[in-house]
């Protein structure tokens, strides 16, 4: 029996998870030797349910039940074009390997060989603002466009727009799911997920086929996506939230740790925040994450657009609509404080926001409106025109 279906075989049991899976491993060496095991040795470690299972493989091999759901498991991967490997196969993703206990098998749909590709991270929230999604976009974009592969976890918000933002610049994108690679989750974006293998990216999980969507599932797949990755930008997050949580396990994982700053008054800001304040890179540009990541992106740092003073030119816009623009340069702003800022009636105050919304510029937001990630380029553009 190979190391493979023995892996799988071990996984199988009732109640063992990763850290169970990796005390047996560490103790006996490999999952071949556990599997050798007398039951009764391991009445401390296994519950009665497990240890009967394991009883039988040791009467029937791979006859029994667990021996044949590895070798089925294996037959519906080649049935279905998916690749599964282990940790000790040639093509497992050598940073995969450093982090603690990382996946013992990795199920991955598309290009087996995107893995081997450096790789950023890009996580935040699912109810992004729309400067957020911006922002996951346009850096996954310059990012993909330098050569790094832009790794996420297919959720909805700063996920997706990370996914295509990378695929936007030309580039690939991994997506790293909590479920069976043949379960796309969220539903929503199964397009996305076929955009993803059409454009040669992959995606990856260490759940077997069929795994449905449950919440202990994805702080498992949250630590792949920094295991994979030489760093990981945070775009927006809540202090309590999943993507807080992949930052965190990135620098425990002694990885680099990005966080784009937001406005005091945003809630979503406020994650990134506290990873600033804990170790986080803070970053205003794709050419920030170049001087530190270095390598295909050396020579970013002097190109990148993003909230770059020389970005083109700035539209064309009443007075108005600038004073608008400048006033919401630092923070979200209430329709009072605006009025206040510009000195301008409610009524035309209310059209120009409008018209800077429909031009993707502001966005509206609980209390006010803020610039979205357009509109941040658009104000330091015009601070380098003549009003």
């Amino acid at each position: 029996m190979d190391a493979l279906t023995a892996t799988l075989a071990l996984l199988r049991l009732e109640g063992i998870g990763p850290g169970l899976y990796w005390q047996l491993v560490e103790r006996f060496g490999s999952a071949a030797s556990v599997l050798q095991q007398s039951p009764q040795n391991l009445n401390r470690k296994l519950p009665e349910r497990a240890r009967m299972q394991l009883a039988e493989f040791q009467r029937l091999g791979l006859s029994g039940e667990l021996g044949q759901w590895a070798l089925a498991e294996r037959e519906r991967c080649a049935e279905q074009c998916i690749f599964l490997i282990s940790l000790d196969d040639d093509a497992y993703p050598p940073l995969l390997k450093e982090i603690p206990r990382p996946p013992p098998v990795l199920y991955i749909s598309g290009n087996l060989t995107t893995l081997s590709l450096p790789q950023v991270a890009v996580v935040g929230a699912r109810r992004a603002s729309r400067a957020g999604l911006d922002n996951a976009r346009d850096f996954s974009a310059d990012l993909a466009a330098a050569g790094f592969a832009i790794t996420s976890g297919l959720a909805l918000g700063v996920d997706a727009a990370a996914h295509s933002g990378a695929m936007k610049g030309g580039g690939k994108t991994i997506a790293v799911l909590g479920t069976g690679v043949d379960r796309i989750y969220p539903v929503r974006n199964a397009v996305l997920a076929e955009q993803i293998l059409a454009a040669d990216g992959a995606i990856v999980s260490e759940m077997p086929l069929g795994t449905a969507p449950e919440a202990g599932n994805f702080p498992r797949r949250n630590r792949i996506i920094s295991g994979l990755s030489l760093g990981t930008l945070l775009v927006e997050a809540a202090v309590r939230s999943g993507s807080l949580i992949t930052a965190r396990l990135a620098l425990e994982q002694n990885r680099e740790v990005f966080a784009i700053p937001g406005s005091i008054h945003n809630p979503l800001a406020r994650g990134c925040h506290h990873m600033i304040k804990h170790g986080a890179h803070l970053v205003e540009t794709s050419g920030d994450i170049a001087a530190q990541l270095g390598g295909m992106l050396s020579g970013m740092a002097s190109q990148s657009g993003l909230f770059d003073e020389s970005t083109g030119c700035a539209p064309e816009l009443t007075e108005e609509q600038r004073k608008i623009v400048h006033a919401l340069g630092d923070d979200p702003r209430s329709i009072e404080q605006l009025a206040g800022d510009t000195g301008g009636e409610t009524g035309d105050l209310m059209a120009s926001l409008l018209y800077l919304e429909l031009e993707g510029l502001v966005e509206q937001i609980p209390g006010g409106y803020q610039l979205t990630g357009s509109g941040a380029r658009v104000a330091s553009a015009l601070m380098t025109v003549p009003g």
